[in-house]
């Protein structure tokens, strides 16, 4: 029961946003289907209906007038429109948010999957987040667990309102890039382990305890969205645009209004980032070629090929 209570609040909080981030043709869609069902009521009358004018065999045929204003009385009662836009409105949306679990890349639907399956482990035991799972430099060097280094990302903070915000950011750039380099996703995967060799070493190093290294590697994804996206339109929040590459700096800000403290850690995750796009740029960074023959030949990778090549089909014109 605690398990499947976990992986169903790892679906939804891995698609929290997705309605703040639909699309103009989605919600035209939307609407042009809602529309078509409404008239379609409109159209047709409710069954019961049909079959009173329609009793005996004949449309002339007329019935008591009582059970007809009896009738209107009943459905008077019920606002039947209004039932059917909600239940509409609330099966569109379960739909929408299932679809969109399904439709994540691999890397990016296992990572926030296991964020939230591990915090909500964390929640259960009362500890915010498995001891198991931070990073502890000593039981790495010394006892061997070698995961820590990796699963201290899955820590995006406790279940809440910041929580819900960085697996939206996370789910939002994270799975665009992952989409640019379906073709080479290796690539993509040593971004992703760049970005974070660079915070468990760089952030010891400069004498900086992270607390939540999730919530930092997202400003990191946040920043190479950015640089991909240069001069593009951006909507914050439906209030006001602003251009791709100041994204970052906003969300920067944000940071600093809602915590109250200077944002060191996120502004580093700009630094490895810029230092990432630097590298990939001038040829200087690049997946070994053993990755990319595994990738290309191996059996135990078919079925992440798979994946990718499903991927690989929206970009086709």
């Amino acid at each position: 029961m605690t398990l499947t209570m976990i992986l169903w609040l790892s679906l939804l909080l891995c698609t929290t946003f997705i309605q703040a981030e639909r699309s103009s043709f989605g919600l035209a869609a939307g609407g042009a289907v809602f529309g078509k069902r409404m008239a379609a009521s409109k159209l047709f009358p409710p069954p019961s209906r049909v079959l009173l004018s329609t009793r005996g065999g004949s449309e002339e045929e007329e019935y008591d007038t009582d059970d007809e204003s009896e009738e209107e009385d009943f459905f008077d009662d019920f606002d039947l429109e209004e039932d059917a836009e909600e239940n509409f409105d609330e099966d569109n949306t379960v739909e929408r948010i299932i679809q969109a679990y399904k439709d994540t890349p691999p890397l990016t639907k296992g990572y926030l999957t296991a964020s939230a399956v591990a915090t909500g482990i964390g929640y259960l035991s009362k500890t915010d987040f498995p001891k198991l799972l931070v990073l502890d430099w000593n039981k790495v060097l010394y006892k061997a667990q070698i995961w820590r280094p990796f699963t201290t990302f899955l820590n995006f903070g406790r279940f809440g309102l910041g929580y819900a915000m960085t697996v939206h950011f996370v789910w939002n750039y994270m799975s665009t890039l992952e989409r640019l380099h379906h073709h080479k996703p290796y690539d993509f995967w040593i971004m992703i382990i760049f970005g974070m060799m660079s915070m468990v070493i760089g952030y010891p190093a400069m004498k900086l305890n992270p607390k939540f290294l999730g919530h930092n590697l997202s400003t990191f994804l946040v920043y190479i969205w950015s640089r991909y996206h240069e001069g593009l339109e951006v909507s914050m929040f439906d209030l006001f645009t602003t251009r791709a590459e100041l994204l970052p700096w906003f969300f920067l800000a944000q940071t600093f209004l809602l915590e109250g403290e200077p944002p060191m850690l996120d502004f580093l995750g700009i630094v490895f980032g810029h230092v990432y796009h630097h590298c990939k740029t001038v040829g200087l960074l690049r997946a070994p070629q053993f990755v990319v023959d595994w990738y290309k030949t191996s059996d135990a990778a078919a079925s992440i090929r798979q994946k990718y090549k499903k991927i690989s089909t929206d970009f086709v014109l």
